[in-house]
């Protein structure tokens, strides 16, 4: 309960709007129809997202990124808005490659603050963020014919194999789980050769972990890992909770203002990893 306690004080005190109502959704049976009236200030007319609604650039012009940052909260939420996930959609058809494929990114940022590591590799149209958008888009049942041409291009790009890299391969993992053959063995002889993976709950770097590969226990993905590999990194999740009761970062934002919206972001996603985990006690 402590938990809980500490880490809605932090929400309430210093996460921003968007979190503060994904939150009431998640934890006080709040309307998710204040969610979705957020996100719309961080759209644009263009029918992306922009401004910052990823903290990590400032920048107000619509990236893939933000579209991605748009709809992880609109499945958090449990809700799904038809005129903003088409309109980014739209905005997603007409930034792609002719094959279908987008960047995170794009130089735009360059002339607003931002992480060190949001550099020229975010320009490169990849399946980081491709597939983790299709499957996204599968997730929130959404059709669209940007989907139907990324989805081809991103199954033509793995019959070359997996990424090698923690980030890609979540993006992946969130593709897969919408085909009919994710190929869970292939996944699991390929996670010892990632890159930013860390699997040892006690490793204090940054990096991807088992959690965000399998957040749930209905998860495609939990059979990768043994139940001692998630409790340890449940046991960790609780551990690192701060003082304040928010949960800090391990890589360093552009300034304080996006650390603290960062922090309100990690921090109602871990109350709600370690609830749907059975880690947590609200009442």
């Amino acid at each position: 309960m402590e938990i809980f306690v500490r880490g809605r004080e932090f929400v309430r005190r210093d996460a921003r709007l968007l979190e503060r109502r994904l939150f009431s959704v998640l934890f006080e049976d709040g309307d998710p129809a204040g969610v979705v009236d957020a996100l719309r200030g961080y759209r644009n007319a263009d029918g992306g997202f922009g401004h910052g609604l990823e903290p990590d650039k400032r920048c107000p012009d619509s990236t893939a990124l933000d579209v991605e940052t748009a709809f992880d909260a609109m499945i958090a939420a449990g809700v799904r808005d038809e005129e903003l996930i088409g309109g980014a959609c739209d905005w997603l058809q007409s930034v792609a490659t002719p094959e279908g494929a987008v960047s995170l990114c794009n130089p735009a940022i360059e002339g607003y603050p931002r992480a060190d590591h949001m550099s020229e590799w975010t320009y490169v149209p990849s399946l980081n963020p491709t597939a983790g958008l299709v499957g996204r888009l599968h997730q929130l049942e959404f059709e669209h014919p940007w989907r139907d041409q990324a989805t081809a291009w991103c199954q033509a790009e793995l019959a070359n194999g997996l990424p090698g890299e923690g980030h890609s391969m979540l993006e992946v993992l969130r593709f897969l789980e919408h085909q009919p053959d994710p190929g869970v063995d292939a996944v699991r002889a390929w996670l010892p050769k990632l890159s930013m993976f860390r699997a040892n709950a006690d490793d204090p770097t940054y990096g991807v972990t088992p959690l965000h590969f399998a957040p749930t226990p209905d998860s495609v993905w939990r059979q990768l890992f043994t139940q001692e590999q998630i409790d340890g990194h449940l046991d960790r999740l609780v551990a690192d909770q701060d003082a304040d009761g928010g949960w800090a970062l391990t890589w360093e934002p552009p300034g304080p203002m996006a650390t603290l919206e960062y922090r309100g972001v990690v921090t109602v996603a871990a109350l709600d990893s370690l609830r749907r985990n059975g880690r947590l006690s609200i009442d």
